[in-house]
C-alpha cells in the first residue's frame, strides 16, 4: 500500500486548522489567522512523529494532550487559567463532535456492512485508500457547518430562555398574565415622555381582552377620526412612531396601563412608566413568549448588594 506522506501531513494540518478556528468562533475569541495555522502546523507534527523513529510516542495520551495545549496555546494565548481551560476543553469538544459526524457519515453510506472499527478508523485517519481522503475532505466542511450552526442555535436558545420573564399587566378588572422576551433592539418609546413601550401580542388573548385592544393593534388612522374607541381606553392612549414591527412610518398606539409586573427566577419589580402597544400576529414563531420587554423595563430590576 503506498502512502503519501505529504497528502497525509497536510490534510490533518488543515484539520487541524478548521478545529482550532472554529473553536475560536464560538467562544467569541479574538484571534489571528496566522496563530491559527502555526498551531495547526505544530498539532500536525505528531503525524511526522509515526513514521518517524518516535513512533512509539505519538499514539501516547499523554502526548497528544501536550501537543493539544501548546497548540491551543498558540492559536489563542494564556491570559489566565480559567480562560486557556475553556479553550482547551471547546478545542476538545469540537475535534469529538467532528469527529463523531464524520465517523457517523462515514458508516451511513458504507456499503459494507462486515467493515472493522479498526478499519474505518485507520481510513478516517489518512492510513487507509485514497478514497478515504476524498471522503475527509467533502465530508468535513459540512460537519464543520453543522457544528458550528447547532452550537449557535443552542447558544440563542440560552440566550432566549435567560431573557424570557412573567409579565402580569393590569387594566383596570382585566388581568393579563404572559411570558416576555426582554429584546435590547426594541426602542420603542413615548417621544414626549420617554416612557418605554413594550409590545403585546393579542393573538392568544382575543377572547380575554376588550374589543379596543384589538383595534389598537391595527390602522391607527382608521379610528383617530372617529369615536370608535371608548373614552376609557381613548384617556390612556398615547401615540408612537414606529419604525418597526412592520409599521414603518406609521403611528403605533399604546396604552398606559394600571401596573406592570415583571417577574424572573430571582426577583419580582414593578415598572410604574411603562407603555402597552398590541399586534395582532404572533411575536414568537414556536409562541415561547408573547410581549417584547423593552430593556429599560428589565433594568429596573432590583440589585441585591452583598454586605
Amino acid at each position: 500500500m503506498t502512502l503519501y506522506l505529504d497528502v497525509i501531513w497536510l490534510l490533518n494540518m488543515l484539520v487541524d486548522c478548521a478545529l482550532l478556528w472554529l473553536t475560536g468562533i464560538i467562544l467569541k475569541r479574538k484571534y489571528a489567522l496566522w496563530r491559527v495555522g502555526s498551531g495547526g502546523l505544530i498539532g500536525s507534527i505528531i503525524i511526522l512523529m509515526a513514521f518517524s523513529p518516535l513512533s512509539h510516542l505519538s499514539g501516547s495520551p499523554l502526548v497528544k494532550l501536550s501537543f493539544s495545549v501548546v497548540m491551543v496555546w498558540v492559536a489563542f494565548g494564556f491570559k489566565r487559567m480559567k480562560f486557556f481551560l475553556t479553550n482547551l476543553l471547546m478545542f476538545y469538544f469540537v475535534t469529538f463532535l467532528t469527529g463523531g459526524i464524520l465517523i457517523g457519515v462515514h458508516y451511513f453510506i458504507s456499503f459494507d456492512p462486515g467493515a472493522e472499527a479498526s478499519t474505518l478508523i485507520a481510513s478516517v485517519r489518512g492510513f487507509g485508500d485514497p478514497i478515504s481522503w476524498v471522503f475527509v475532505m467533502l465530508v468535513l466542511p459540512l460537519a464543520w457547518y453543522f457544528s458550528k450552526s447547532r452550537v449557535d442555535h443552542l447558544e440563542y436558545a440560552k440566550i432566549q430562555y435567560d431573557q424570557l420573564v412573567d409579565v402580569t399587566i393590569h387594566f383596570g378588572e382585566y388581568i393579563i398574565s404572559v411570558k416576555g422576551l426582554i429584546d435590547s433592539g426594541n426602542g420603542l418609546q413615548d417621544p414626549i415622555g420617554k416612557n418605554p413601550v413594550m409590545i403585546l401580542s393579542l393573538s392568544h388573548l382575543k377572547d380575554e381582552v376588550p374589543g379596543e385592544f384589538i383595534m389598537l393593534a391595527g390602522d391607527v388612522t382608521e379610528f383617530l377620526s372617529d369615536d370608535s374607541i371608548d373614552s376609557t381606553w381613548s384617556d390612556r392612549m398615547r401615540l408612537i412612531p414606529a419604525q418597526s414591527i412592520g409599521k414603518t412610518g406609521q403611528l403605533l398606539a399604546a396604552l398606559k396601563p394600571d401596573r406592570i409586573m415583571l417577574k424572573d427566577s430571582g426577583a419580582e419589580w414593578e415598572v410604574s412608566n411603562g407603555l402597552i402597544a398590541f399586534r395582532e400576529e404572533p411575536l414568537s414563531p414556536d409562541h415561547q413568549f408573547e410581549a417584547i420587554i423593552h430593556p429599560q423595563m428589565a433594568a429596573r430590576k432590583p440589585v441585591d448588594h452583598a454586605s
